[in-house]
């Protein structure tokens, strides 16, 4: 048996609110953007770049995240990277690689404490584990994803 690894973890700010729906099966899928920011210098200037990495939690964690998220929030997101291909109109082949988030762990300070911990899903809901402990059960079909 040969080992592989797939796990990506980001910390950035959400670019806009999440977008959460059903799947036709009753599953719960949660969709958002994060920007994360790299630094650099060359040739004596300071140099940025922003990358936005497409974000999808399911079940329990996405009910989390489409209820405590909003833009500009700063989330630690650990989860594993897929993606899907499909054909355009054209029949032109296109790709879409997403971060399938296991934990999410929101970096702002709560309102009502002054502390610069972090709330943690499980934190929320303990018998949250993680999305991916949902999906044991039962597979989620990709042709269910309403987006």
């Amino acid at each position: 048996m040969s080992r592989s690894v797939n796990i990506a973890i980001i910390i950035g700010n959400l670019t806009k609110d999440p977008e959460m729906r059903y799947t036709p099966g009753g599953h719960a899928v949660t969709s958002f953007t994060v920007a994360t920011n790299r630094n650099w210098v060359s040739e004596g200037q300071e140099k940025e770049d922003v990358e936005f990495h497409n974000v999808v939690a399911w079940n329990k964690l996405a009910e989390l995240c489409s209820q405590l998220l909003s833009k500009g929030k700063k989330v630690y997101i650990h989860g594993r990277l897929q993606t899907h291909n499909w054909d355009d109109a054209n029949g032109l082949k296109k790709y879409r690689t997403e971060i399938i988030a296991e934990d999410m762990v929101i970096l702002d300070p709560r309102k009502d404490k002054d502390t610069s911990e972090g709330t943690s899903a499980k934190d929320i809901q303990s018998d949250v584990v993680s999305s991916s402990d949902n999906l044991k059960e039962e597979q989620i079909n990709a042709e269910e994803i309403p987006f």
